[in-house]
C-alpha cells in the first residue's frame, strides 16, 4: 500500500503569547500562504514585537515537519496560519477616592500548519 504524501501537514501550536491577537494577526498576514525560505525573512525586516514568537513558532512547525514527516523545508509551505484570542489577564489599578480601574491583559494562541508545496 503506498502513502499520498501530497496532503500530509504538520503544526505548531503556542499558547498564552502574552500579546493581543490584533497585534499578532497583522504579522501573520503577511506570512500565509509563503513558502519556507521566505517567510523568515519577511519575519526579520519586520518592526513589530509579534516577530519574534511567530518567528520562533514557524521554525518550531518547520522542524516538526522535516522529523515527524521528512519534509524539506525547501518544498514546505505554511498553509495555515491563525490567530485565536486567549484568556484575559484581569487586574485592577487604584485609582482616585478609593475606586478601582479594570486593567484587561490580553493573550493569543497561534497556530501554524506547514505541509508540502504542491507542484
Amino acid at each position: 500500500m503506498k502513502t499520498n504524501y501530497s496532503n500530509l501537514e504538520t503544526q505548531a501550536l503556542a499558547k498564552h503569547i502574552r500579546i493581543s491577537a490584533s497585534k499578532v494577526r497583522r504579522v501573520i498576514n503577511e506570512i500565509r500562504g509563503r513558502l519556507y525560505e521566505q517567510a523568515p525573512m519577511i519575519l526579520e525586516f519586520m518592526l513589530y514585537r509579534a516577530c519574534y514568537p511567530v518567528s520562533q513558532l514557524l521554525s518550531l512547525a518547520a522542524a516538526n515537519a522535516s522529523h515527524n514527516l521528512g519534509l524539506n523545508k525547501a518544498d514546505s509551505v505554511t498553509s495555515e496560519v491563525k490567530v485565536d484570542e486567549g484568556t484575559m489577564l484581569k487586574r485592577f489599578e487604584p485609582r482616585a477616592q478609593g475606586r478601582g480601574y479594570p486593567i484587561h491583559k490580553p493573550t493569543s494562541h497561534i497556530t501554524i500548519v506547514i505541509k508540502k508545496k504542491s507542484t
